[in-house]
């Protein structure tokens, strides 16, 4: 499963690709995967919070409604374990990334200066 993550990785986001192994150390610190052919969606829950680490979805399949079912399955996930927000960060140059996360609720909270390799990360939340 690791490797075929890290290919669908590849192709999501060719300028940064994680590796199997990454993948495998993610899910050894205790976070979620949920991945299929065309997406997947990584978080950790920790008390009554979460936080999405990584949401992927094929360059093929975009704009299909993969990457809003696997937000939904990760929040339906969060809250019959108590949780009561989501957090992520997203690159403030992700426009389309950032339209997917305010068409579902997410509102913007914070700024994280130069997190991404000199581009600012937009720290959003959406209460559960």
């Amino acid at each position: 499963m690791y490797k075929e993550l890290e290919n669908l990785h590849k192709l999501c986001f060719p300028h940064k690709p994680w590796s199997a192994s990454d993948f495998a150390e993610l899910k050894q610190s205790g976070c979620d995967i949920i991945a299929s052919q065309h997406g997947f969606v990584v978080w950790r829950v920790v008390a009554d919070e979460a936080e999405i680490i990584t949401i992927g979805v094929h360059p093929d399949a975009r704009k299909s409604g993969i990457a809003s079912a696997m937000l939904t399955l990760v929040e339906n996930d969060v809250m019959k374990r108590g949780g009561k927000k989501l957090f992520l960060e997203v690159a403030e140059n992700n426009i389309a990334a950032i339209k997917l996360y305010t068409t579902n609720g997410f509102k913007q909270i914070g700024v994280r200066p130069k997190y991404y390799d000199g581009i600012d990360a937009l720290l959003m939340e959406k209460s559960l």
